[in-house]
């Protein structure tokens, strides 16, 4: 009888802790931050705001916690202390989060999935009041001066972590690292700039992603990924493009949606604005962008292949498509590069040393350099180099004149010289004529 009761007090305290709070992750980005709780099970949950001082409170039915809030890393400017409080039932834990500013947070559960249990997600987006940077947008060059703008998407981040390797590195890590140096190379490049859709390990959803592209005036979006399967044996690197059937589909979201049209680049959103509202003209104008879209995507992933090929072993020589959600911008031509595979024991081996990530960023930067050399886009200054045309460079902050004259391959006596410039001082915002190479 004794064991009986024993039993029973058992599986009554239990039964009371149905799930128990395992970890709690804190991902800063620059516009929010994203609050992740580990469970051992489907959170049972509810939440509201308080102020003054501003709390998020959030509690978990039928919950123990076994997490020691010291050891939280916390690098959001927004939470100020993670702490617990008094919860309104015996078998509830409740959880603040003291915050610098109010906030609309959105909290929603997530079911396994690779390498994570049950979790509960809060984002907390930054009012304009708490965002601590906000996104630039950069006025229109005058014509021939425009750079060609190169929007790098470091794959996964935060959260998730992206495929993992056997010997457990996370992909994410090598795609940040791989995109950095990509940005670092383009970024050298006279009348090339580069866009970072992440500049740190944190998540950006992927419809955020194209959006960051084209708030940047992208030329073009690159998606660095590093691909996985479950047999280890696969190894090289893939290129791919968009699918017909998703281009499709997202052709349809987009004429549905007549008050994101207008965001459209190149001209296609101004030209469809003007067409009141015509279902027909804006389908046809739709259909040349996204037309254009994936035959440059294509032209241009056969020069990357092209200069991967040379350094690097491919797993596809040709082109791959896919239905992918980063690809699926109509007016932005958008590529996403396998680096290689992180789930073979070799190649993880390769991508996480900074001599074969500036091996595969050196290919990319001369296969997407190769294509506008040979198509550099009207008004920009690479379509003046190749119609011979003078040259102009705008100082921009950081820079002087002997950079300035390493970038484009001249001597700083011939930039003074061509300039009537009596001193080596350059000043931010002063425009440069370049003499020929």
């Amino acid at each position: 009888m004794k064991a009986i009761l024993i039993f029973i007090c058992f599986w009554f305290s239990v039964s009371a802790w149905a799930n128990q709070l395992e970890s709690i992750r804190v991902w800063p980005s620059p516009d929010t931050t994203r609050i992740v709780l580990d469970m051992s099970a489907a959170p049972d949950h509810e939440y509201f705001m308080l102020t003054d001082p501003h709390r998020l409170v959030v509690d978990l039915q039928q919950t123990k916690n076994k997490v020691t809030f010291s050891t939280i890393k916390n690098k959001s400017e927004l939470i100020t202390k993670v702490r617990n409080s008094t919860p309104p039932t015996a078998s509830s834990y409740r959880l603040v989060f003291e915050l610098k500013d109010s906030v609309k947070p959105v909290v929603f559960p997530l079911s396994p999935a690779g390498n994570y249990g049950h979790r509960l997600v809060i984002d907390l987006p930054y009012s304009d009041s708490n965002l601590k940077r906000q996104p630039i947008v950069r006025k229109p060059a005058p014509m021939g001066q425009k750079e060609v703008v190169i929007a790098i998407d470091a794959g996964h981040g935060g959260e998730d972590p992206g495929a993992i390797g056997p010997k457990r590195n996370q992909e994410k890590k090598v795609t940040l690292a791989i995109s950095r140096r990509l940005a670092a190379l383009i970024n050298k490049e006279p009348g090339m700039r580069a866009v970072m859709t992440r500049t740190g390990d944190y998540y950006v959803n992927l419809n955020k992603r194209s959006e960051i592209a084209r708030k940047g005036r992208a030329d073009l979006l690159l998606s660095i990924h590093a691909d996985s399967v479950a047999n280890s044996g696969p190894r090289g690197a893939s290129v791919w493009v968009l699918s017909s059937n998703r281009a499709n589909r997202e052709m349809a979201g987009w004429l549905e949606k007549q008050e994101r049209q207008s965001e459209l680049l190149g001209g296609v959103g101004e030209v469809i604005s003007q067409t009141d509202g015509n279902p027909y003209l804006t389908r046809t104008f739709l259909d040349l962008s996204m037309d254009k879209s994936r035959a440059d995507s294509y032209a241009i992933s056969e020069h990357i292949l092209s200069a991967m090929g040379k350094v690097v072993r491919l797993h596809k020589s040709k082109p791959e498509h896919a239905s992918l959600a980063v690809l699926k911008s109509p007016d932005i031509p958008s590529l996403l590069i396998e680096a290689g595979f992180i789930s073979n024991p070799q190649e993880e081996r390769l991508l996480l040393t900074a001599a074969h990530q500036q091996k595969v960023a050196l290919a990319v930067f001369n296969g997407v350099k190769s294509f506008y050399r040979q198509n550099p886009p009207s008004g920009t200054m690479m379509a003046n180099k190749a119609a011979g045309k003078p040259q102009k460079h705008t100082v921009r902050t950081g820079e002087s004149l002997s950079l300035i004259a390493t970038r484009y391959g001249v001597s700083v006596t011939k930039l003074k010289g061509h300039n009537s410039l009596t001193t080596d001082v350059v000043r931010i915002g002063q425009v440069l004529n370049i003499p020929g190479s």
